[in-house]
């Protein structure tokens, strides 16, 4: 019963898909319809409808794509299949968590949080950014769990984020978003002040982190490209913008670390024929050799379940961590000269994971996107 809720649209009882009258949208409100739905309930004109639900009235406009229904439908495969199976496969060959990480604190929450899709810390004054779909976008919270900051509106204005994609927090203080709705790198102070939108011809820019110089490290998944931002933030000015990488599979999640300089990036691999797409995590230098790469089939000579991943960051230590949506886990595949090896660090306590960062203390912060909040753990 609960997969049906969480698979099929609740008015028309079809179950989503990726494309077409039945992808899954977004209201303002939190619920999810699908796309034939929002259209019919639109009435003629389109502009105004109302939810089912909880009756709020929105216009069509605001209405998005849910990320994480599209990313578990991928999950699933164009064959179908169950959430039990996807989600379950080898969950119980994961092992406990390393004795002293422990959960800490949890934040945001539905309605606090709405499908978030990105988090970042700053690692100066410990505050974290979480990119959501909310009507405000950004939030920030202080490293006691307190809410301090929302802002990045919904809309059309020059610094309004129309779908966050992720977020990272440079090391002069600067919040930065990838914008998939225009296709743009937008940057704020902490105070909600826009001061940079970068529009460098990109064509679908997704994740992003801050190097310790304050450059940006970008994706751009349709493009298969890596691009380095350099930028003055506080007069927002723009000074750079080089491509570092490109033939690239469909790049999302990137990571840089902060003592070797090194870049992690997880391509997302196409589906053949019925088969479930995969994920693949390529390592480069500082100096963007090739260093180290690992796929799913290479993963399973070491853990025989399918690896699916979906976020990627350093430890201090130079170790890659990496979020796994099928096994519903945090892993770790060690340094790059030690591929592989897979050592789970939190395996249970999970929904879907879908950001990773560290902060300054060295507690590790999950997002969640499956319970939409922030899950902080430390030693």
């Amino acid at each position: 019963e609960a997969e049906l809720s969480l698979l099929e649209c609740r008015v028309c009882f079809e179950r989503y898909g990726p494309g077409g009258q039945r992808r899954p949208r977004n209201l303002p409100c939190g619920h999810v319809l699908c796309r034939g739905c929002v259209g019919a309930l639109g009435g003629p004109d389109h502009r105004r409808l109302e939810c089912p639900f909880c009756r709020r009235v929105c216009g069509s406009a605001e209405t998005s794509d849910c990320l994480p229904l599209l990313q578990l439908l991928e999950v699933l495969g164009p064959a179908g299949g169950s959430v039990c199976s996807a989600l379950r496969r080898g969950g119980g060959a994961a092992g406990p968590a390393p004795a002293g990480l422990g959960l800490r604190l949890c934040l945001g929450g539905w309605g606090s949080l709405i499908n978030p899709t990105g988090v970042a810390a700053c690692r100066r004054s410990g505050r974290l950014a979480v990119a959501h779909d909310g009507k405000k976008r950004i939030h920030v919270f202080g490293p006691n769990g307190a809410c301090l900051q929302r802002f990045g509106e919904r809309g059309d204005a020059g610094n309004d984020i129309k779908y966050p994609l992720d977020v990272t927090v440079t090391s002069d203080g600067h919040v930065v978003v990838t914008d998939g709705g225009d296709r743009s790198v937008k940057a704020f102070d902490f105070e909600g002040r826009g001061v940079l939108a970068a529009r460098e011809g990109f064509c679908l820019p997704w994740g992003l982190d801050a190097t310790p110089e304050g450059e940006v490290i970008l994706t751009d998944a349709e493009a298969g490209a890596l691009y380095r931002l350099t930028a003055d933030f506080k007069r927002g000015k723009l000074k750079k913008c080089q491509m570092i990488r490109s033939q690239l599979i469909s790049p999302r999640g990137v990571a840089v670390s902060q003592t070797s300089g090194a870049i992690v990036v997880i391509e997302h691999l196409k589906a053949q024929g019925p088969n479930n797409g995969s994920t693949r995590v390529k390592i480069f230098s500082a100096e963007m050799d090739l260093v180290g790469q690992m796929d799913s089939f290479g993963l399973n000579l070491v853990f025989p379940s399918k690896i699916y991943t979906t976020a990627v960051a350093f430890d201090k230590e130079g170790r890659v961590i990496v979020t796994d949506v099928c096994s519903q886990a945090v892993i770790c595949l060690g340094k790059p000269e030690e591929f592989p090896i897979f050592n789970p660090l939190i395996s249970h306590g999970l929904s879907y994971p879908v950001g990773l960062t560290y902060m300054a203390n060295n507690s590790l912060v999950v997002l969640d996107s499956g319970d939409h909040s922030i899950k902080i753990y430390s030693s």
